[in-house]
């Protein structure tokens, strides 16, 4: 007897991602994968008793999206922590400041995310500007790049930091003239204590900070706590279309808390989470991504990669760049010394594991090319899909190298100043005027044969593909001297579905629509290829399935 379906799309736009058949009307699942796709008669003809038939209205339907670059506990607790996003003015973070401290009188630490830079009318706060909005309670508040944190007097009191500390390579406690920290902090290892004062105790950024565990270890309490918390992120993520994230931190103990969720039937999205390797660590730690790459091998929680900084970001001027910023002697630094970064990448290459290296200026591209080219010659080429992650300039004289070693592209189109978050790079201040068209050149990567994928950084903006996908297709056109290239839709889709399938080694078992492979599907409200570019954010997910299981429905 023939197999029967257990759910039925009909009346869609089918966009399968298979050039053999790359649409359709329908698609039927059973059992968690896809079982035919096709016409409304023959996907009705499959269906069996009982099955449930979802009408996708002529909307788009088309593999789950993958999201290849997130920090999910992070991003999670930000949905419960104090939103900045929208306040640009001191009286605006001193409203919203006050009325969440108001509201959460038992909050250790009053944590603020998203917080621009320039928030004091255009020059970043200091503890004394937050101490003028809450002198009492200890308050941190966190850049979107979640690479700066800016703190009161309170909280660098309490977490050991007002006098100034020592700080691994590549962080910063900027200090005053009389001996005093001004208040921010740039990178992890200088805004890690602050974070532990949180009401998460900062475990949902340790993957990030260090990449080690609760210590001490979390009780029962924290976990409950902990994986509550992730759940609702997850959900959240699937409520976009979300299918799968890549992680870009981990530990053991974020693969622990998954892992329980997937067991309790509350794990809505796939999850791959690397081991976290810091400048600061000896290489001998390598041992536990491996050992994470041997336990957690599931189709819905695995690892088998390992994660690494570069540099900063341009805000701050702590990217790596080949030449100083316009008007200062500063051309950023590197977070790893160079036989340092490159004996990691000969073992992590060697045991078979993939890396993703963040970097953001030229130089720190540059670099991360010559470990990765390090790697091959002394291991020999493998398809090991090594990735950069951002990539937002690039060198011209690099641009090949991508190709030549095997790279892979890892981007934020809602990253880019001509995005629609971040403001525009005014000209003369972080970029020389020639390195305009190699900011965000998706395109000129693309036109290199380099595969590139997308994802969102979540939170370092919201979690929301279609945003992106916007941005990509219809990104802002400022004139000279950017040189601003659209994504075709095509080839974006690519970059969120069967693209991410690929980089993460799963292709052909995920990120088409294809008899045989994973049933992650995602229904959208509206056709995308009937709308104009800069109408593609107005669609949003009807229906989102992972395995075959409705994860969110509108």
């Amino acid at each position: 007897m023939a197999r029967k379906a257990d759910l039925v799309i009909l009346n869609g736009k089918v966009l399968t991602m298979d050039d053999k058949a790359p649409r359709a009307e329908a698609v039927a699942i059973a059992g968690g994968t896809i079982l035919a796709v096709g016409t409304n008669a023959e996907m009705r003809a499959l269906a069996g008793p009982g099955a449930r038939v979802i009408d996708a209205a002529g909307g788009t339907v088309m593999p789950g999206l993958i999201d290849s670059h997130v920090h999910l506990f992070q991003g999670s607790a930000a949905l419960e922590f104090v939103s900045m996003e929208g306040v640009t003015s001191a009286e605006g973070a001193a409203r919203t400041i006050r009325a969440y401290a108001q509201a959460h009188p038992d909050e250790p630490m009053i944590l603020g995310t998203s917080t621009i830079y320039g928030l004091m009318d255009g020059r970043n706060p200091t503890r004394h500007d937050l101490d003028a909005i809450l002198a009492d309670r200890p308050l941190a508040l966190l850049a979107p790049d979640i690479h700066t944190v800016w703190a009161n007097t309170a909280a660098l009191r309490e977490a050991g930091l007002l006098h100034g500390a020592p700080v691994p390579e590549g962080s910063v406690i900027v200090m005053e003239a009389g001996g005093n920290a001004t208040g921010e902090l740039q990178e992890t290892g200088a805004f890690g204590p602050v974070l532990r004062l949180s009401r998460t105790g900062g475990r949902d950024m340790l993957g990030y900070v260090t990449g080690s565990e609760p210590e001490p270890p979390a009780t029962e309490e924290e976990r409950a706590a902990d994986r509550r918390l992730i759940a609702k992120g997850l959900a959240h993520a699937a409520s976009h279309g979300i299918t799968t994230m890549h992680n870009m931190d981990g530990n053991f103990y974020q693969l622990e808390l998954l892992s329980d969720l997937e067991a309790s039937g509350d794990l809505k999205c796939r999850m791959q989470v690397p081991f976290h390797l810091k400048n600061y660590d000896p290489l001998d730690r390598l041992e536990e991504a491996a050992e994470m790459h041997r336990r957690y091998t599931g189709d819905k929680v695995w690892s088998g990669r390992v994660k690494m900084f570069m540099d900063g970001v341009l805000d701050t001027r702590t990217a790596w760049m080949t030449r100083p910023y316009p008007g200062t002697d500063n051309v950023g630094e590197p977070v790893f010394e160079p036989e340092h970064f490159n004996e990691a990448c000969r073992r992590i290459d060697s045991a078979g594991l993939q890396i993703s290296v963040h970097a953001i200026g030229d130089m720190a591209v540059r670099r991360t090319l010559d470990g990765y080219a390090a790697a091959r010659d002394a291991n020999g080429p493998r398809d090991s899909r090594h990735r950069i992650e951002h990539i937002e300039v690039i060198h011209p004289d690099d641009l090949a190298r991508l190709r030549q070693l095997d790279i892979v592209a890892s981007m934020q189109p809602r990253h880019a100043a001509v995005g629609d978050y971040f403001p525009m790079i005014p000209q003369g201040t972080i970029l020389h005027d020639d390195q305009y068209p190699y900011t965000c050149a998706w395109q000129r990567i693309r036109d290199t044969g380099t595969p590139v994928i997308f994802s969102t950084d979540w939170p370092v903006i919201p979690v929301d593909p279609m945003r992106n996908i916007q941005c990509a297709v219809a990104p802002m056109q400022p004139g000279a001297p950017w040189d601003v290239r659209p994504q075709s839709l095509a080839d974006t889709l690519w970059s969120y579905t069967s693209g991410n399938a690929w980089v993460e080694f799963n292709e052909g078992r995920k990120g088409e629509l294809v008899p045989g492979q994973m049933g992650d599907i995602v229904v959208m409200d509206r056709d995308l290829e009937a709308l104009a570019p800069e109408e593609v954010a107005t669609a949003r997910a009807m229906v989102t399935i992972c395995g075959g299981e409705i994860t969110y429905q509108r």
